[in-house]
């Protein structure tokens, strides 16, 4: 059992046998749907603030709340059992986080109406992608998988380079512009995301089917936000790029 979502290893099933109540995919379903509601809680505050006080007043709280995330992510990466202390408190700084960003490309792109349709494309997308998994639409075989693992790690690495080479004033052309090389790109990001929804749900759903402790709904429900915000910052610089043609 395989996930290209780093925050959803490998086989930590292996390690987290059942002694009690077990896990459920309604369970991580609600437990998504709360991590959820804690971050909207959370944005909305970041929003707020951006509005009323501007960037200035926020960004430290931003910058602070993404490295608290990231921390959390990587530990609940390798302590899966750390996910119901950990996993809310995630939720709440990823919604911090995203409160910001929303703010200030809306502010960038006023009229647009591009934090609202980012987050009614990544709802559609999370809908519609469950639909196709449990009626069959989308398998998830062993070439599927292995295809978007290499597609999302290539991502990352890209990520990555772009960023070292920037730090030296190297820039990419196109990639992160407005043009149809950057829209493209941005789609293709987009894409690749969006099925990294379907490996999560695959993920989820066979440890439902073999037992997990309980606390592994947390685990299935954290990673299964960490791939949300994932989509929506990327739907959400896509409908940028477009935003900046008109």
């Amino acid at each position: 059992m395989q996930s290209s979502n780093p925050v959803l290893r490998n086989d930590p099933f292996a390690s987290a046998p059942a002694t009690g109540a077990v896990m459920t995919i309604g369970g991580t379903v609600w437990k998504t749907a709360f991590l959820l509601l804690l971050a909207v809680v959370t944005g909305s505050v970041t929003w707020i603030q951006f509005n009323a006080h501007g960037a200035p007043a926020v960004m430290p709280w931003i910058v602070g709340s993404a490295i608290v995330a990231f921390g959390v992510a990587v530990g609940v990466s390798f302590k899966p059992n750390w996910a119901p202390a950990l996993a809310p408190v995630y939720g709440l700084l990823e919604g911090v986080v995203l409160g910001g960003i929303s703010a200030w490309y809306t502010a960038m792109y006023p009229g647009k109406g591009i934090a609202v349709a980012a987050a009614g494309g990544t709802v559609a997308t999370l809908a519609g992608l469950l639909f196709a998994y449990q009626t069959g639409l989308i398998r998830v075989t062993d070439t599927f998988r292995r295809g978007v693992v290499a597609a999302t790690l290539g991502i990352l690495l890209f990520y990555v380079a772009a960023m070292l080479l920037r730090m030296f004033g190297v820039q990419i052309p196109g990639v992160f512009g407005s043009g149809w090389v950057g829209i493209g790109f941005s789609l293709f990001v987009v894409a690749i995301a969006a099925m990294n929804l379907v490996l999560d749900f695959d993920f989820i759903e066979q440890g439902a089917r073999s037992g997990a402790a309980k606390y592994m709904e947390w685990y299935g429900a954290f990673g299964l936000m960490v791939t949300l915000v994932w989509l929506y910052l990327e739907i959400l610089r896509l409908l940028a790029k477009i935003a900046g043609r008109r």
